[in-house]
Protein backbone atom coordinates (compact mmCIF):
# COMPACT_ATOMS: atom_id res chain seq x y z
CA UNK A 1 0.00 0.00 0.00
CA UNK A 2 1.30 3.30 -1.30
CA UNK A 3 1.57 6.00 2.14
CA UNK A 4 2.41 9.04 0.22
CA UNK A 5 -0.21 11.59 0.37
CA UNK A 6 -0.63 13.75 -2.84
CA UNK A 7 0.39 16.53 -1.54
CA UNK A 8 3.73 14.90 -0.44
CA UNK A 9 4.16 13.85 -4.10
CA UNK A 10 3.53 17.41 -5.38
CA UNK A 11 6.12 18.42 -2.35
CA UNK A 12 8.40 16.37 -3.46
CA UNK A 13 7.79 17.39 -7.34
CA UNK A 14 8.19 21.08 -6.69
CA UNK A 15 12.01 20.71 -4.80
CA UNK A 16 14.62 21.28 -6.60
CA UNK A 17 17.78 19.75 -6.45
CA UNK A 18 20.39 21.78 -4.62
CA UNK A 19 22.60 24.24 -6.72
CA UNK A 20 25.84 22.97 -7.28
CA UNK A 21 28.83 25.42 -6.33
CA UNK A 22 30.48 27.14 -9.20
CA UNK A 23 33.25 25.48 -10.77
CA UNK A 24 36.51 27.07 -11.35
CA UNK A 25 39.30 26.10 -13.50
CA UNK A 26 42.83 27.72 -12.16
CA UNK A 27 44.87 29.74 -15.32
CA UNK A 28 48.46 28.70 -16.43
CA UNK A 29 50.35 31.06 -15.60
CA UNK A 30 53.97 32.08 -16.04
CA UNK A 31 56.01 34.63 -13.54
CA UNK A 32 59.52 35.87 -14.25
CA UNK A 33 61.24 38.72 -12.58
CA UNK A 34 63.64 41.66 -14.03
CA UNK A 35 65.34 44.10 -12.29
CA UNK A 36 62.72 46.40 -11.79
CA UNK A 37 59.75 44.52 -11.78
CA UNK A 38 57.91 41.15 -11.76
CA UNK A 39 55.83 39.98 -14.74
CA UNK A 40 52.83 37.28 -14.60
CA UNK A 41 51.31 36.32 -17.30
CA UNK A 42 48.06 34.04 -17.23
CA UNK A 43 46.48 31.96 -19.95
CA UNK A 44 42.83 32.72 -20.23
CA UNK A 45 41.78 31.56 -23.83
CA UNK A 46 38.20 33.21 -25.31
CA UNK A 47 38.07 35.98 -22.17
CA UNK A 48 38.21 39.30 -23.10
CA UNK A 49 39.37 42.69 -21.27
CA UNK A 50 35.83 42.91 -20.10
CA UNK A 51 35.36 40.01 -18.76
CA UNK A 52 38.20 40.22 -16.60
CA UNK A 53 38.13 41.13 -12.87
CA UNK A 54 41.63 41.76 -10.87
CA UNK A 55 41.66 42.58 -7.47
CA UNK A 56 43.86 43.67 -4.81
CA UNK A 57 42.78 42.86 -1.28
CA UNK A 58 45.34 43.56 1.59
CA UNK A 59 48.27 41.31 0.16
CA UNK A 60 45.86 39.15 -2.01
CA UNK A 61 45.83 39.45 -6.16
CA UNK A 62 42.73 37.95 -7.23
CA UNK A 63 42.27 36.69 -11.16
CA UNK A 64 38.89 36.58 -12.47
CA UNK A 65 38.14 36.18 -16.10
CA UNK A 66 34.99 34.93 -17.33
CA UNK A 67 34.26 32.59 -20.49
CA UNK A 68 30.84 33.11 -21.99
CA UNK A 69 28.99 30.99 -24.27
CA UNK A 70 29.05 32.78 -27.34
CA UNK A 71 25.89 31.92 -29.73
CA UNK A 72 27.46 30.75 -33.32
CA UNK A 73 27.02 32.51 -36.55
CA UNK A 74 25.64 29.45 -38.35
CA UNK A 75 23.55 25.75 -37.36
CA UNK A 76 25.86 24.64 -34.76
CA UNK A 77 27.01 21.48 -35.60
CA UNK A 78 29.50 20.43 -33.05
CA UNK A 79 31.15 21.84 -29.31
CA UNK A 80 33.86 21.61 -27.25
CA UNK A 81 34.50 24.15 -25.59
CA UNK A 82 32.35 25.60 -23.32
CA UNK A 83 31.67 28.54 -20.46
CA UNK A 84 34.14 28.58 -17.87
CA UNK A 85 35.42 30.90 -14.35
CA UNK A 86 39.19 31.15 -14.72
CA UNK A 87 40.27 32.15 -11.08
CA UNK A 88 43.47 32.21 -9.19
CA UNK A 89 45.01 33.83 -5.91
CA UNK A 90 48.32 35.26 -5.46
CA UNK A 91 49.62 35.74 -2.64
CA UNK A 92 51.89 39.08 -3.01
CA UNK A 93 55.66 39.94 -1.50
CA UNK A 94 55.20 43.29 0.63
CA UNK A 95 57.87 44.52 -1.80
CA UNK A 96 55.58 44.87 -4.62
CA UNK A 97 54.67 48.56 -5.01
CA UNK A 98 50.70 47.49 -5.23
CA UNK A 99 49.96 50.92 -6.29
CA UNK A 100 51.95 50.35 -9.59
CA UNK A 101 50.63 47.66 -10.92
CA UNK A 102 49.59 47.31 -14.59
CA UNK A 103 47.63 45.03 -16.65
CA UNK A 104 46.91 44.10 -20.67
CA UNK A 105 45.06 41.47 -21.88
CA UNK A 106 46.45 40.79 -25.49
CA UNK A 107 44.71 37.18 -27.52
CA UNK A 108 43.41 35.25 -24.35
CA UNK A 109 46.89 36.14 -22.41
CA UNK A 110 46.16 38.91 -19.39
CA UNK A 111 49.92 40.08 -18.56
CA UNK A 112 50.52 42.03 -15.06
CA UNK A 113 53.59 44.06 -14.32
CA UNK A 114 54.28 44.09 -10.55
CA UNK A 115 56.88 46.63 -9.92
CA UNK A 116 59.26 46.10 -7.04
CA UNK A 117 59.29 48.88 -4.13
CA UNK A 118 62.55 51.34 -4.63
CA UNK A 119 63.65 49.48 -1.61
CA UNK A 120 64.62 46.25 -3.24
CA UNK A 121 65.44 47.83 -6.40
CA UNK A 122 69.45 46.94 -7.38
CA UNK A 123 71.21 49.95 -7.61
CA UNK A 124 75.14 51.30 -8.57
CA UNK A 125 76.99 52.43 -5.65
CA UNK A 126 79.25 55.18 -6.97
CA UNK A 127 82.84 54.42 -5.36
CA UNK A 128 84.75 58.14 -3.91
Amino acid sequence: MNTVTKTEKAKQAVSRPEESPKQYVSPDVNIYETEQDYVLEAEMPGVTKEQIEITLEANSLTLVGNRSDQDPQGDLLYRESRPIIFRRVFELDPAIDASKIRAQMEQGVLTLVLPKTAAVQPRRIAVE
